[in-house]
């Protein structure tokens, strides 16, 4: 494995419909990729921020059977870069969708998936709720996936407020944390930076989070702000508002250092819980 390399994160304002996010995204990426960016990391919900329940079960497509899957196949193949789908919407038993990430490498291919594992079940006040238990099906396994790099711990949006789930993909390897998002600007304004630097921090790891930004369909609000942060908690990079891209060199051996100076992944200690 080779140490370092360039990052990119892209930001998007998904609309409802698949065909014209994907023709949005693919100049993006094709920008990130000019710029020499080897790993290039999509938001959640890249291909289609669909916020009416029924119409997301219908639009939602089988992995094999994704469109927009097979169209950023494609582009991967085209860039020869790295790429990581934010996720899909895709459909899997019953009435329910998963909210899919999707590793792919340079040639296409699939080299890791992820199920978001916690569920964004709020209710923010003024009216702004989300019940995304109501469609999407959690997911149940941990993933840690072998990049050129290193070793990349994969998640999705709300994961972020689990701390316990980053402590077990660093403990498993990870060098890198992905943390795609569709973060409400609500939530965002007020924990999205501390969060993902908390992440970064706890861990000694890097973290790579492409964001939704702007205004969606039915009025949602996403707060933008795609970060890339070094394992000391530094924002390397912040998209700001606005689609565009972000990008940074990574270097593993910060990673290495970071945990040198302060290797608390080896201090955890065993207690009992509370009465």
């Amino acid at each position: 494995m080779t140490d370092s390399f360039i990052v990119a994160c892209v930001q998007t304002n998904s609309s409802r419909e698949i065909e014209a996010n994907i023709a949005a995204v693919a100049p993006l990426v094709r920008r990130a990729r000019d710029a020499d960016a080897a790993f290039i990391l999509l938001p959640e919900n890249v291909s289609m921020l669909e916020p009416d329940e029924d119409l997301l079960r219908r639009k939602a497509r089988r992995e094999q059977e994704h469109l927009a899957l097979l169209a950023l196949q494609n582009l991967a193949r085209e860039v020869d870069a790295w790429l990581l789908i934010g996720s899909l919407a895709v459909k899997v038993e019953g009435d329910k969708v998963a909210n899919r990430s999707i590793l792919l490498n340079s040639q296409g291919n699939i080299v890791a998936r992820y199920d978001k594992i916690h569920l964004f079940d709020v209710d923010l006040g003024d009216g702004e709720q989300y019940l995304e238990s109501r469609t999407i099906s959690p997911g149940n396994q941990a993933v840690v996936a072998a990049l050129p790099w290193g070793w990349l711990g994969m998640s999705v949006c709300y994961d972020v407020r689990f701390p316990h789930l980053y402590r077990q993909l660093a403990k498993s390897g990870a060098d890198f944390l992905s943390v795609p998002a569709a973060f409400t600007r609500t939530t965002g304004r007020a924990h999205w930076h501390v969060l993902q630097r908390a992440r970064a921090i706890e861990n000694g790891c890097y973290v790579f989070a492409p964001a939704q930004c702007g205004v969606h369909a039915e009025g949602r609000e996403t707060f933008g702000h795609s970060l890339i942060i070094d394992p000391w908690g530094e924002v390397l990079a912040d998209g700001g508002d606005d689609v565009g891209i972000i990008t940074a060199k990574v270097d593993r051996a910060q990673v290495i250092e970071a945990r040198r100076k302060i290797p608390s992944l080896t201090h955890d200690r065993p207690f009992d819980t509370p009465a």
